[in-house]
Protein backbone atom coordinates (compact mmCIF):
# COMPACT_ATOMS: atom_id res chain seq x y z
CA UNK A 1 0.00 0.00 0.00
CA UNK A 2 1.37 3.39 -1.11
CA UNK A 3 2.88 5.40 1.62
CA UNK A 4 2.53 2.95 4.16
CA UNK A 5 2.70 -0.54 3.54
CA UNK A 6 4.52 -2.00 0.32
CA UNK A 7 6.60 -5.76 -0.43
CA UNK A 8 5.42 -8.67 0.46
CA UNK A 9 5.90 -10.00 4.13
CA UNK A 10 8.85 -11.95 4.89
CA UNK A 11 8.26 -15.82 4.71
CA UNK A 12 8.56 -16.70 8.45
CA UNK A 13 6.84 -20.23 8.44
CA UNK A 14 5.67 -22.19 5.62
CA UNK A 15 1.65 -22.01 7.74
CA UNK A 16 1.54 -18.44 6.27
CA UNK A 17 2.29 -18.83 2.78
CA UNK A 18 -0.99 -18.73 0.60
CA UNK A 19 -1.44 -19.57 -2.87
CA UNK A 20 -0.70 -17.45 -5.97
CA UNK A 21 -3.53 -15.45 -7.25
CA UNK A 22 -4.58 -15.14 -3.51
CA UNK A 23 -7.26 -12.25 -2.44
CA UNK A 24 -5.00 -10.09 -1.27
CA UNK A 25 -5.44 -7.47 2.02
CA UNK A 26 -6.02 -4.69 -0.68
CA UNK A 27 -8.39 -6.31 -1.70
CA UNK A 28 -10.58 -6.92 1.71
CA UNK A 29 -10.04 -2.63 2.51
CA UNK A 30 -11.52 -1.83 -0.75
CA UNK A 31 -14.40 -3.66 -0.64
CA UNK A 32 -14.79 -2.78 3.05
CA UNK A 33 -14.45 0.77 2.31
CA UNK A 34 -16.93 0.49 -0.18
CA UNK A 35 -19.64 -0.78 1.64
CA UNK A 36 -18.84 -1.71 5.72
CA UNK A 37 -22.84 0.12 7.22
CA UNK A 38 -20.22 1.53 9.77
CA UNK A 39 -18.48 3.55 8.21
CA UNK A 40 -21.32 4.36 5.79
CA UNK A 41 -23.35 5.33 8.53
CA UNK A 42 -20.71 7.69 9.92
CA UNK A 43 -20.68 9.29 6.30
CA UNK A 44 -23.98 9.98 7.03
CA UNK A 45 -23.62 11.32 10.12
CA UNK A 46 -21.02 14.16 8.65
CA UNK A 47 -23.80 14.81 6.15
CA UNK A 48 -25.90 15.46 8.85
CA UNK A 49 -23.47 17.98 10.48
CA UNK A 50 -22.98 19.73 7.31
CA UNK A 51 -26.54 20.88 7.60
CA UNK A 52 -25.31 22.82 10.54
CA UNK A 53 -24.29 25.69 8.66
CA UNK A 54 -27.01 26.73 6.39
CA UNK A 55 -29.31 26.18 9.74
CA UNK A 56 -27.36 28.88 11.76
CA UNK A 57 -26.79 30.95 8.76
CA UNK A 58 -30.72 30.70 7.64
CA UNK A 59 -31.37 33.39 10.96
CA UNK A 60 -28.96 35.70 9.74
CA UNK A 61 -30.65 35.94 6.03
CA UNK A 62 -33.85 38.15 5.12
CA UNK A 63 -37.34 35.73 5.29
CA UNK A 64 -40.62 36.52 3.40
CA UNK A 65 -43.76 35.09 3.91
CA UNK A 66 -47.01 35.64 2.35
CA UNK A 67 -50.74 34.85 3.57
CA UNK A 68 -54.00 34.38 1.95
CA UNK A 69 -57.52 33.97 3.57
CA UNK A 70 -61.11 34.21 2.22
CA UNK A 71 -63.73 34.48 4.25
CA UNK A 72 -67.21 33.86 4.26
CA UNK A 73 -69.14 35.47 7.62
CA UNK A 74 -72.49 33.27 7.53
CA UNK A 75 -74.03 35.65 10.17
CA UNK A 76 -72.88 39.29 11.29
CA UNK A 77 -74.86 41.91 13.86
CA UNK A 78 -75.94 44.73 11.88
CA UNK A 79 -75.91 48.22 14.14
CA UNK A 80 -78.38 51.10 13.86
CA UNK A 81 -76.14 53.74 13.09
CA UNK A 82 -72.59 53.54 11.45
CA UNK A 83 -72.48 49.57 10.94
CA UNK A 84 -71.05 47.60 8.48
CA UNK A 85 -71.76 44.27 6.58
CA UNK A 86 -68.86 42.44 4.85
CA UNK A 87 -70.08 38.93 3.90
CA UNK A 88 -67.45 37.74 1.83
CA UNK A 89 -63.34 39.19 2.52
CA UNK A 90 -60.72 38.08 0.55
CA UNK A 91 -57.40 38.99 1.79
CA UNK A 92 -54.16 38.36 1.06
CA UNK A 93 -50.84 40.28 3.00
CA UNK A 94 -46.73 39.71 2.78
CA UNK A 95 -43.77 40.30 5.02
CA UNK A 96 -39.90 40.85 4.46
CA UNK A 97 -37.63 41.12 7.29
CA UNK A 98 -33.84 41.64 6.81
CA UNK A 99 -31.66 41.16 10.25
CA UNK A 100 -29.14 43.45 10.56
CA UNK A 101 -27.57 42.96 13.47
CA UNK A 102 -27.99 40.34 16.31
CA UNK A 103 -25.12 41.01 18.62
CA UNK A 104 -22.78 38.36 17.04
CA UNK A 105 -25.15 35.12 17.52
CA UNK A 106 -25.15 34.37 13.93
CA UNK A 107 -21.85 34.93 13.44
CA UNK A 108 -20.90 33.10 16.29
CA UNK A 109 -23.41 30.43 15.45
CA UNK A 110 -21.91 29.73 11.98
CA UNK A 111 -18.42 29.52 13.35
CA UNK A 112 -19.87 26.93 15.42
CA UNK A 113 -21.53 25.03 12.88
CA UNK A 114 -18.10 25.29 10.54
CA UNK A 115 -16.10 24.14 13.48
CA UNK A 116 -18.36 21.12 13.94
CA UNK A 117 -18.09 20.19 10.16
CA UNK A 118 -14.22 20.14 10.40
CA UNK A 119 -14.64 17.91 13.46
CA UNK A 120 -16.75 15.74 11.87
CA UNK A 121 -14.63 15.12 8.85
CA UNK A 122 -11.71 14.24 11.66
CA UNK A 123 -14.56 11.49 13.18
CA UNK A 124 -14.78 9.88 9.74
CA UNK A 125 -11.15 9.52 9.54
CA UNK A 126 -11.46 7.77 13.03
CA UNK A 127 -14.06 5.46 11.69
CA UNK A 128 -12.45 4.79 8.87
CA UNK A 129 -9.40 3.92 10.45
CA UNK A 130 -11.06 1.72 13.02
CA UNK A 131 -13.09 -0.10 10.10
CA UNK A 132 -9.82 -0.70 8.47
CA UNK A 133 -7.91 -1.84 11.69
CA UNK A 134 -10.98 -4.05 12.44
CA UNK A 135 -10.66 -5.68 8.11
CA UNK A 136 -6.83 -6.35 8.87
CA UNK A 137 -7.48 -7.73 12.22
CA UNK A 138 -10.59 -10.41 10.74
CA UNK A 139 -7.91 -11.09 7.51
CA UNK A 140 -4.96 -11.81 9.53
CA UNK A 141 -7.25 -13.65 11.74
CA UNK A 142 -8.82 -16.12 9.18
CA UNK A 143 -4.76 -16.26 7.99
CA UNK A 144 -3.81 -17.55 11.29
CA UNK A 145 -6.91 -20.18 11.92
CA UNK A 146 -6.70 -21.68 8.45
CA UNK A 147 -2.88 -22.27 9.27
CA UNK A 148 -3.80 -23.77 12.85
CA UNK A 149 -6.03 -26.12 11.25
CA UNK A 150 -3.42 -27.06 8.79
CA UNK A 151 -1.31 -27.90 11.64
CA UNK A 152 -3.66 -30.24 13.70
CA UNK A 153 -4.31 -31.55 10.43
CA UNK A 154 -1.10 -32.70 9.91
CA UNK A 155 -0.54 -33.87 13.28
CA UNK A 156 -3.56 -35.63 13.21
CA UNK A 157 -2.46 -37.42 10.45
CA UNK A 158 1.18 -37.86 12.16
CA UNK A 159 -0.45 -39.70 15.25
CA UNK A 160 -2.48 -41.85 12.56
CA UNK A 161 0.89 -43.18 11.21
CA UNK A 162 2.05 -43.23 14.34
CA UNK A 163 -0.67 -45.57 16.16
CA UNK A 164 0.00 -47.96 12.99
CA UNK A 165 3.39 -48.42 13.37
CA UNK A 166 2.75 -48.39 17.65
CA UNK A 167 0.37 -51.12 17.04
CA UNK A 168 2.37 -53.33 14.23
CA UNK A 169 4.98 -53.35 16.51
CA UNK A 170 3.31 -54.13 19.24
CA UNK A 171 1.58 -57.49 17.34
CA UNK A 172 5.36 -58.56 16.50
CA UNK A 173 6.28 -57.94 20.59
CA UNK A 174 8.37 -55.40 20.35
CA UNK A 175 6.23 -52.75 22.21
CA UNK A 176 3.60 -53.13 24.28
CA UNK A 177 0.11 -52.55 24.86
CA UNK A 178 1.20 -49.18 27.15
CA UNK A 179 2.89 -47.43 24.19
CA UNK A 180 -0.08 -48.55 22.44
CA UNK A 181 -2.54 -47.07 24.39
CA UNK A 182 -0.50 -43.79 24.43
CA UNK A 183 -0.35 -43.60 21.14
CA UNK A 184 -4.56 -43.63 21.18
CA UNK A 185 -4.79 -40.97 23.67
CA UNK A 186 -2.04 -38.66 21.67
CA UNK A 187 -4.73 -39.48 18.77
CA UNK A 188 -8.15 -38.47 20.29
CA UNK A 189 -6.26 -35.25 21.73
CA UNK A 190 -5.07 -33.99 18.77
CA UNK A 191 -8.51 -34.73 17.18
CA UNK A 192 -10.36 -33.12 19.37
CA UNK A 193 -7.70 -29.91 19.40
CA UNK A 194 -8.60 -30.01 15.16
CA UNK A 195 -12.17 -29.97 16.15
CA UNK A 196 -11.77 -26.70 18.15
CA UNK A 197 -9.60 -24.97 15.53
CA UNK A 198 -11.99 -25.77 12.80
CA UNK A 199 -14.62 -24.33 14.69
CA UNK A 200 -12.15 -20.97 15.45
CA UNK A 201 -11.53 -20.86 11.88
CA UNK A 202 -15.46 -20.79 11.38
CA UNK A 203 -15.83 -17.89 13.35
CA UNK A 204 -13.09 -16.33 11.76
CA UNK A 205 -14.50 -16.55 8.40
CA UNK A 206 -17.84 -15.32 9.71
CA UNK A 207 -16.25 -12.25 11.40
CA UNK A 208 -14.31 -11.72 8.18
CA UNK A 209 -17.60 -11.57 6.38
CA UNK A 210 -19.79 -8.74 8.70
CA UNK A 211 -16.42 -6.26 8.12
CA UNK A 212 -15.28 -6.88 4.69
CA UNK A 213 -18.86 -7.97 3.28
CA UNK A 214 -17.91 -10.87 1.66
CA UNK A 215 -16.73 -14.48 2.42
CA UNK A 216 -13.14 -14.73 2.26
CA UNK A 217 -11.58 -17.08 -0.53
CA UNK A 218 -7.71 -17.92 -0.24
CA UNK A 219 -6.18 -14.79 1.56
CA UNK A 220 -2.82 -13.94 0.15
CA UNK A 221 0.12 -13.16 3.16
CA UNK A 222 -0.47 -9.48 3.82
CA UNK A 223 2.29 -7.06 2.45
CA UNK A 224 4.73 -5.71 4.77
CA UNK A 225 4.16 -2.59 7.18
CA UNK A 226 7.26 -0.17 6.70
CA UNK A 227 6.29 3.37 7.87
CA UNK A 228 6.37 2.26 11.57
CA UNK A 229 8.49 5.04 13.17
CA UNK A 230 12.16 4.59 14.58
CA UNK A 231 11.17 5.16 18.17
CA UNK A 232 8.39 5.27 20.21
CA UNK A 233 9.10 9.16 20.67
CA UNK A 234 8.36 9.74 17.15
CA UNK A 235 5.51 8.06 16.97
CA UNK A 236 3.78 10.42 19.82
CA UNK A 237 4.76 13.43 18.65
CA UNK A 238 3.36 12.22 15.05
CA UNK A 239 -0.03 11.24 16.29
CA UNK A 240 -0.26 14.38 18.59
CA UNK A 241 -0.50 16.19 15.27
CA UNK A 242 -2.20 13.83 12.98
CA UNK A 243 -4.67 11.37 15.04
CA UNK A 244 -8.02 12.21 14.34
CA UNK A 245 -9.94 11.69 17.57
CA UNK A 246 -7.63 14.21 18.85
CA UNK A 247 -8.40 16.63 15.86
CA UNK A 248 -11.60 16.07 16.25
CA UNK A 249 -11.90 17.19 20.10
CA UNK A 250 -9.37 19.94 19.37
CA UNK A 251 -12.26 21.42 16.64
CA UNK A 252 -15.19 20.42 19.28
CA UNK A 253 -13.14 22.89 22.08
CA UNK A 254 -13.06 25.63 19.34
CA UNK A 255 -16.77 25.24 18.94
CA UNK A 256 -17.68 25.18 22.33
CA UNK A 257 -16.28 28.93 22.60
CA UNK A 258 -18.32 30.09 19.56
CA UNK A 259 -21.14 28.57 21.56
CA UNK A 260 -20.23 30.88 24.24
CA UNK A 261 -19.70 33.94 22.44
CA UNK A 262 -23.17 33.30 20.80
CA UNK A 263 -24.92 33.04 24.53
CA UNK A 264 -23.43 35.90 25.20
CA UNK A 265 -25.38 37.60 22.22
CA UNK A 266 -29.07 37.25 23.88
CA UNK A 267 -27.78 40.07 26.07
CA UNK A 268 -27.47 42.30 23.31
CA UNK A 269 -29.98 44.51 21.25
CA UNK A 270 -31.41 43.35 17.73
CA UNK A 271 -31.69 45.42 14.84
CA UNK A 272 -33.95 44.15 11.52
CA UNK A 273 -35.13 46.27 8.90
CA UNK A 274 -39.16 45.54 7.63
CA UNK A 275 -41.22 45.61 5.26
CA UNK A 276 -45.21 44.68 5.37
CA UNK A 277 -48.44 45.12 2.51
CA UNK A 278 -51.42 43.97 3.04
CA UNK A 279 -54.49 44.35 0.29
CA UNK A 280 -58.09 43.39 1.02
CA UNK A 281 -61.31 42.46 -0.93
CA UNK A 282 -64.56 42.82 -0.06
CA UNK A 283 -65.87 41.47 -3.73
CA UNK A 284 -68.59 43.98 -3.51
CA UNK A 285 -70.13 42.66 -0.21
CA UNK A 286 -69.20 45.60 1.54
CA UNK A 287 -72.26 48.09 2.86
CA UNK A 288 -71.64 50.48 5.14
CA UNK A 289 -74.64 51.87 6.91
CA UNK A 290 -75.16 55.83 5.75
CA UNK A 291 -72.91 55.68 3.01
CA UNK A 292 -74.34 55.09 -0.68
CA UNK A 293 -72.60 51.71 -2.25
CA UNK A 294 -71.53 53.14 -5.24
CA UNK A 295 -69.49 55.70 -2.84
CA UNK A 296 -68.28 52.66 -0.66
CA UNK A 297 -64.74 51.44 -1.40
CA UNK A 298 -64.98 47.74 -1.90
CA UNK A 299 -60.70 46.98 -1.44
CA UNK A 300 -58.05 48.63 0.73
CA UNK A 301 -54.21 48.29 0.03
CA UNK A 302 -51.55 48.98 3.07
CA UNK A 303 -47.58 48.95 2.96
CA UNK A 304 -44.93 50.02 5.29
CA UNK A 305 -41.62 49.69 5.99
CA UNK A 306 -39.43 50.85 8.88
CA UNK A 307 -36.52 49.32 11.37
CA UNK A 308 -37.16 47.95 14.66
CA UNK A 309 -34.86 47.83 17.23
CA UNK A 310 -35.26 45.23 19.96
CA UNK A 311 -33.28 46.11 23.26
CA UNK A 312 -33.29 43.21 25.70
CA UNK A 313 -33.80 45.16 29.48
CA UNK A 314 -34.90 42.10 31.98
CA UNK A 315 -35.30 38.61 30.91
CA UNK A 316 -35.46 36.66 34.32
CA UNK A 317 -31.89 35.94 34.28
CA UNK A 318 -31.93 33.64 31.22
CA UNK A 319 -29.44 35.14 29.40
CA UNK A 320 -26.61 34.94 32.25
CA UNK A 321 -27.83 30.83 32.48
CA UNK A 322 -27.12 30.41 29.02
CA UNK A 323 -23.65 32.11 29.38
CA UNK A 324 -22.91 30.04 32.52
CA UNK A 325 -24.15 27.11 30.32
CA UNK A 326 -21.89 27.52 27.60
CA UNK A 327 -18.84 28.08 29.69
CA UNK A 328 -19.71 24.71 31.54
CA UNK A 329 -19.51 23.29 28.49
CA UNK A 330 -16.51 24.76 26.87
CA UNK A 331 -14.59 23.99 29.81
CA UNK A 332 -16.42 19.99 30.17
CA UNK A 333 -14.69 20.39 26.13
CA UNK A 334 -11.21 21.47 27.06
CA UNK A 335 -11.29 18.80 29.66
CA UNK A 336 -12.24 15.90 27.57
CA UNK A 337 -9.62 17.30 24.55
CA UNK A 338 -6.45 16.57 27.36
CA UNK A 339 -8.27 13.00 28.13
CA UNK A 340 -8.19 12.16 24.55
CA UNK A 341 -4.87 13.25 24.10
CA UNK A 342 -4.19 11.12 27.13
CA UNK A 343 -5.86 8.56 25.44
CA UNK A 344 -4.16 8.83 22.17
CA UNK A 345 -0.27 8.83 24.19
CA UNK A 346 -1.07 5.86 26.11
CA UNK A 347 -2.53 4.16 23.04
CA UNK A 348 0.86 4.57 20.67
CA UNK A 349 3.02 3.71 23.30
CA UNK A 350 1.28 0.49 24.45
CA UNK A 351 0.63 -0.50 20.17
CA UNK A 352 4.45 0.43 20.61
CA UNK A 353 5.60 -1.96 23.13
CA UNK A 354 2.95 -4.62 21.67
CA UNK A 355 4.01 -4.52 18.33
CA UNK A 356 8.51 -4.41 19.43
CA UNK A 357 7.32 -7.35 21.49
CA UNK A 358 5.30 -9.33 18.87
CA UNK A 359 8.54 -9.12 17.38
CA UNK A 360 10.47 -10.32 19.51
CA UNK A 361 8.49 -13.35 20.43
CA UNK A 362 8.55 -14.40 16.55
CA UNK A 363 11.92 -14.47 16.87
CA UNK A 364 12.26 -16.23 19.85
CA UNK A 365 9.23 -18.69 18.66
CA UNK A 366 10.92 -19.36 15.59
CA UNK A 367 14.37 -20.31 17.23
CA UNK A 368 11.78 -22.61 19.52
CA UNK A 369 10.61 -24.24 16.47
CA UNK A 370 13.32 -24.90 14.44
CA UNK A 371 14.96 -26.49 18.06
CA UNK A 372 11.94 -29.06 18.25
CA UNK A 373 12.07 -29.89 15.13
CA UNK A 374 15.61 -30.65 15.67
CA UNK A 375 14.64 -32.71 19.02
CA UNK A 376 11.78 -34.60 17.28
CA UNK A 377 14.37 -36.16 14.58
CA UNK A 378 16.55 -36.77 17.18
CA UNK A 379 14.06 -38.50 19.33
CA UNK A 380 12.96 -40.70 16.72
CA UNK A 381 16.07 -41.64 15.77
CA UNK A 382 16.97 -42.80 18.97
CA UNK A 383 14.10 -44.54 19.31
CA UNK A 384 14.99 -46.67 16.89
CA UNK A 385 17.80 -47.71 18.62
CA UNK A 386 16.30 -48.03 21.83
CA UNK A 387 17.22 -45.02 24.22
CA UNK A 388 13.60 -43.19 23.38
CA UNK A 389 10.15 -44.53 24.49
CA UNK A 390 6.78 -44.04 22.57
CA UNK A 391 6.06 -41.28 25.08
CA UNK A 392 9.26 -39.39 24.47
CA UNK A 393 8.65 -39.36 20.65
CA UNK A 394 4.92 -37.99 21.23
CA UNK A 395 5.84 -35.45 23.96
CA UNK A 396 8.37 -34.01 21.19
CA UNK A 397 5.79 -33.93 18.22
CA UNK A 398 3.80 -32.34 21.09
CA UNK A 399 6.15 -29.56 21.63
CA UNK A 400 6.90 -28.84 17.84
CA UNK A 401 2.96 -28.27 17.37
CA UNK A 402 2.81 -25.99 20.60
CA UNK A 403 5.70 -23.61 19.24
CA UNK A 404 4.42 -23.71 15.64
CA UNK A 405 1.23 -22.43 16.41
CA UNK A 406 2.75 -19.83 18.97
CA UNK A 407 4.69 -18.53 15.49
CA UNK A 408 1.51 -18.11 13.82
CA UNK A 409 -0.05 -16.32 16.46
CA UNK A 410 3.27 -14.55 17.62
CA UNK A 411 2.70 -13.18 13.41
CA UNK A 412 -0.60 -12.04 13.71
CA UNK A 413 -0.17 -10.35 16.65
CA UNK A 414 2.88 -8.52 15.19
CA UNK A 415 1.16 -7.38 12.50
CA UNK A 416 -2.21 -6.53 13.76
CA UNK A 417 -0.40 -4.62 16.59
CA UNK A 418 1.76 -2.52 13.74
CA UNK A 419 -1.27 -1.63 12.06
CA UNK A 420 -2.62 -0.89 15.48
CA UNK A 421 0.28 1.80 16.00
CA UNK A 422 -0.30 3.25 12.43
CA UNK A 423 -4.05 3.39 13.03
CA UNK A 424 -3.30 5.58 16.34
CA UNK A 425 -0.98 7.55 15.18
CA UNK A 426 -3.18 8.62 12.09
CA UNK A 427 -1.90 6.68 9.05
CA UNK A 428 -4.01 3.77 8.70
CA UNK A 429 -6.73 5.82 6.42
CA UNK A 430 -7.92 5.30 2.75
CA UNK A 431 -5.65 8.01 1.66
CA UNK A 432 -2.59 7.02 3.20
CA UNK A 433 -3.29 3.45 2.07
CA UNK A 434 -3.65 4.54 -1.71
CA UNK A 435 -6.41 1.78 -2.15
CA UNK A 436 -7.93 1.18 -5.50
CA UNK A 437 -11.50 2.21 -5.16
CA UNK A 438 -11.85 4.68 -8.01
CA UNK A 439 -12.45 7.68 -6.79
CA UNK A 440 -12.61 7.85 -2.35
CA UNK A 441 -15.46 9.57 -0.84
CA UNK A 442 -15.04 13.43 -0.75
CA UNK A 443 -16.82 14.85 2.49
CA UNK A 444 -16.11 18.44 0.90
CA UNK A 445 -18.11 18.05 -2.07
CA UNK A 446 -20.89 17.47 -0.43
CA UNK A 447 -20.90 20.26 1.96
CA UNK A 448 -20.09 22.87 -0.60
CA UNK A 449 -23.35 21.40 -2.28
CA UNK A 450 -25.23 21.79 1.20
CA UNK A 451 -23.55 24.85 1.94
CA UNK A 452 -24.17 26.49 -1.44
CA UNK A 453 -28.35 25.90 -1.19
CA UNK A 454 -30.31 28.86 -0.29
CA UNK A 455 -33.51 27.26 -1.71
CA UNK A 456 -36.50 25.90 0.59
CA UNK A 457 -37.03 22.89 -1.47
CA UNK A 458 -33.46 21.30 -1.73
CA UNK A 459 -32.88 17.57 -1.14
CA UNK A 460 -30.44 14.67 -1.45
CA UNK A 461 -33.49 12.21 -2.59
CA UNK A 462 -34.60 9.84 -0.85
CA UNK A 463 -32.83 7.96 1.65
CA UNK A 464 -31.42 4.50 0.98
CA UNK A 465 -28.99 2.08 2.54
CA UNK A 466 -25.92 1.35 0.69
CA UNK A 467 -24.01 -0.74 3.04
CA UNK A 468 -23.76 -4.82 1.68
CA UNK A 469 -25.89 -6.85 3.30
CA UNK A 470 -24.51 -10.67 3.86
CA UNK A 471 -27.96 -12.33 4.58
CA UNK A 472 -27.41 -14.16 1.82
CA UNK A 473 -24.00 -15.35 2.32
CA UNK A 474 -23.67 -19.36 3.15
CA UNK A 475 -22.72 -20.43 7.01
CA UNK A 476 -18.88 -20.88 6.76
CA UNK A 477 -17.16 -23.97 7.67
CA UNK A 478 -14.23 -24.36 9.35
CA UNK A 479 -12.93 -27.44 7.65
CA UNK A 480 -10.25 -27.00 5.04
CA UNK A 481 -9.01 -29.38 2.00
CA UNK A 482 -6.10 -31.42 2.61
CA UNK A 483 -2.90 -30.00 0.74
Amino acid sequence: MAGVVSAAIAAISTPLSAPLHAEELRDALASAYASNPTLLAARDQLRATDAGVPLARADGLPSLSASVQEMENVQQSRLSSGSTYMPRVFSMSGALSVPVFSGGAVRNAVHAAETRVVAGRADLRAVESGVFSQTVTAYLDVIRTEAIVRLNMAQVQTLEVNLKATSDRFQIGELTRTDVAQSQSRLALAQGNLRSAEAAHAVARETYIQVVGKPAGQLASPPALTAVPANVEDAVAYALDHNPDLLAAHERARAAGFDRAAAGAARLPKISIFADTARTDYQNSLRITGVPAALTPQSTTTADVGIRATIPLYQGGRPSALVRQAEARESQSLDQLIGVERQVIAGVRSAWSNYRAAQAIITSTQKAVDAAQLSLKGVRAENSVGNRTILDILNAEQELINAQVQLVTAQRNAYVAGFSLLSAMGRAEARDLGLDTGSLYDPEAHYRRAAGDYLDWGSDGRPQATATRTVDTPPQSGTIPAK
